[in-house]
């Protein structure tokens, strides 16, 4: 009799007589997982930092924060940048993958379809921090949702060696193509040539070759978002410079650079100048040891930074934008939402902004403001990337389409192409038949 009283007891599921047993016996006598292994938890993909603190401030003191704060298990994967796409569509072709997901530029329009609305999020939080700013709102919304959580504008100016332009006579950093080009020539012939990637890169490459095309009056299509207009007087104008541009200036081993190896010639002062957020003299200052001149001085004293040059249709500039997307697939929506709320207070938003040194520049208007800008002059020419960010696809919307254009990387193989030999009518050509493959269909 009392075996089989135990034996009934020990099938009972949250009985009285369960309960009353501790430790692991009460887990055997109950079937149930342990409380804590039942927790939900948020899986967040997001791109290896090129401001490493930032990373470890992440791991160390913020996701422990935000476990403790919402009762969530977080977990956060950080990967190459160039490798977030192809995670993005894997994960939405399996239906099963990380919560959220960090986004580049227009994954947000390409992906519209797998993904969460964020408007009442991103709404609030531009409301709180007095708005969110135009460049934001076009890449991260179609106008009838959010597709993405603004995060931050990565922006793109020129890092350059002060004393090398000093010593070729260039006081100033060159506010032309024109003169950019005549300043690289002599810093090529002293063997410090300019720096650039042409390859398939999330950012540097596309961050020159945009604002390139769009400083000459070049434009992939109509205000239509339809009509393909690369094949231009002004496009062709530009690919013919640039082949020049490349070869006088220019490594000519930078042309399938990705978006780290830039960083590291010029750390290894093998290169005057380059395309980059602040990252490098970020790194600079982190290791004023292991960074210096060939005179022995710290590095990170004779780096300054300037937007690209202008063209004859005007100067421009395309910054990354970051954001969050939430997934559709997730069974976690409604922890995932209140993680991205809580990372977006300010408190917790701040120690992410602070860590950044002015890499990342916010979404919205309140922060280009803040203190922090006043810190170091070397960073203040990076406040304004995320106000005055161009989008791709102008001079049409920077949609799905215009997303595609670049994931493929159309714009920036064109001036490959040409640099590499290809006549410049041709690889212009090359382009418009290309761009009509994805706009005219």
């Amino acid at each position: 009799m009392v075996k089989t009283k135990r034996r009934s007891v020990l099938k009972l599921a949250g009985g009285t007589a369960a309960v009353s047993l501790g430790g692991m016996a009460g887990i055997l006598a109950t079937g149930r997982t342990p409380a804590y292994a039942q927790q939900k938890t948020v899986h967040w993909l997001k791109w290896v930092d090129f401001v490493p603190a930032t990373d470890t401030l992440f791991r160390k003191e913020m996701m422990p924060e935000a476990e403790k704060a919402l009762g969530v298990k977080m977990n956060l994967e950080t990967v190459n940048g160039n490798d977030l796409q192809p995670r993005i569509t894997a994960a939405i072709q399996s239906g099963a993958g990380p919560d959220l997901i960090m986004s580049f530029n227009s994954y947000t329009h390409l992906y519209a379809n797998s993904v969460v609305d964020m408007s009442a999020l991103a709404e609030e939080v531009g409301t709180r921090e007095g708005g969110l700013f135009p460049y934001a709102k076009a890449i991260c919304s179609d106008g009838k949702m959010f597709m993405g959580m603004p995060w931050a504008v990565i922006g793109g100016m020129v890092a350059y060696r002060k004393s090398w332009f000093d010593e070729i006579g260039v006081d100033k950093f060159p506010d032309t193509w024109e003169t950019y080009r005549e300043a690289g020539k002599k810093l090529k012939a002293k063997g410090h040539p300019l720096g650039q990637t042409l390859g398939h890169t999330f950012g540097d490459a596309p961050g020159f070759t945009y604002p390139y095309l769009w400083s000459w009056g070049g434009k992939e299509v109509e205000a239509d978002g339809k009509t393909v207009v690369i094949n231009s007087k002004e496009t062709l104008e530009s690919v013919k410079f640039m082949t020049g541009f490349w070869k006088d200036a220019h490594d000519e081993g930078g042309l399938a650079w990705d978006d780290t190896n830039n960083n590291r010639a010029f750390l290894s002062q093998t290169i005057a100048a380059t395309l980059n957020g602040a990252s490098i003299y970020i790194e600079a200052l982190r290791k004023p040891e292991q960074y210096q001149t060939e005179k022995g001085q710290p590095l990170n004293k004779d780096i300054l930074h300037a937007p690209l040059p202008k063209g004859p249709a005007g100067q421009f500039g395309f910054h990354l934008l970051q954001s969050n997307m939430l997934m559709k697939y997730s069974k976690n929506q409604d922890a995932a939402k209140e993680f991205l709320k809580w990372l977006h207070t300010e408190a917790n938003y701040r120690k992410f902004f602070e860590s950044q040194k002015g890499f990342a520049t916010p979404c919205t208007a309140k922060w280009e403001s803040d203190p922090l800008w006043n810190v170091d002059p070397v960073m203040t020419p990076y406040k304004v990337a995320a106000r005055l960010g161009q989008a791709i696809g102008n001079a049409g919307p920077p949609n799905a389409k215009a997303q595609e254009v670049l994931s493929k990387y159309i714009v920036t193989d064109m001036y490959a192409k040409a640099v590499q030999g290809m006549p410049a009518e041709e690889s212009v050509k090359w382009a418009e038949s290309e761009l009509k493959k994805v706009y005219e269909v």
